[in-house]
């Protein structure tokens, strides 16, 4: 596991990053998770919420962007700002720029406060994004690209051309393997994921156990 960003200092819970690339089923393995109990901490829920009215982040945003990135009541225009950081990288970088140093901190500190031997730490884009330090393991759902197509073309009502350029603008399959530690097959049936996730619940028990 590669890791460059140091947010803050490390937690005393066991912290796994959960990820894999768009409809892997990261959800579904994450909520697999929960049923043991763990703690499951989303930083795409955490973006969400850190560019409400009112937070620094949204007034960052609109300083950097314009206020036209803003809709008539001071909400962020998401749609908006997504499809100009899909189509421009310099203006995806400086949105990162605002966006993952917050996103670092609210996660570093609600890691803290679990009271479970470990929690998993959700990050979709870890493998494009800065790697964090303090994380313990990296848990990678993975599944052929193939199947990643056909899925987001079911669930969101794209066209094949729409979901292979979403799997274009993410990192390669190959590359997030790299990185994992450990890694979950969501290739098969739903079910197939349950004796996965139990294994390495019980393995993820035994680690937090023999941490220093």
């Amino acid at each position: 596991m590669q890791a460059t960003a140091n947010p803050g200092p490390r937690p005393n819970i066991f912290t796994v990053v959960l990820t894999g690339g768009i409809a892997s089923g990261k959800t579904a393995v994450s909520d697999r998770f929960s049923r043991h109990g763990a703690p499951v901490i989303d930083t795409d829920r955490i973006a969400h919420e850190v560019v409400e009215p009112g937070q620094p982040a949204l007034q960052q945003i609109a300083q950097a962007f314009g206020a036209d990135y803003l809709d008539g009541e001071g909400r962020l225009e998401r749609r908006k700002l997504r499809r100009l950081i899909f189509e421009d990288p310099a203006a995806r970088a400086r949105l990162e720029a605002i966006l993952h140093p917050i996103i670092a901190a609210t996660a570093l500190r609600l890691v803290a406060e679990v009271a479970f031997p470990y929690c998993l730490l959700v990050i979709p884009l870890y493998t494009e994004s800065a790697r964090w330090q303090w994380v313990d393991r990296v848990l990678v759902v993975d599944v052929a690209e193939s199947i990643q197509i056909e899925r987001v073309m079911a669930r969101d009502g794209i066209s094949r051309v729409e979901a292979e350029a979403i799997l274009a603008a993410q990192a390669d399959r190959q590359v997030r393997l790299a990185l994992a530690d450990d890694v979950i097959d969501n290739s098969g049936k739903p079910e197939d994921l349950d004796p996965q996730v139990d294994a390495l619940h019980q393995k993820y028990l035994a680690l937090a156990g023999n941490r220093p």
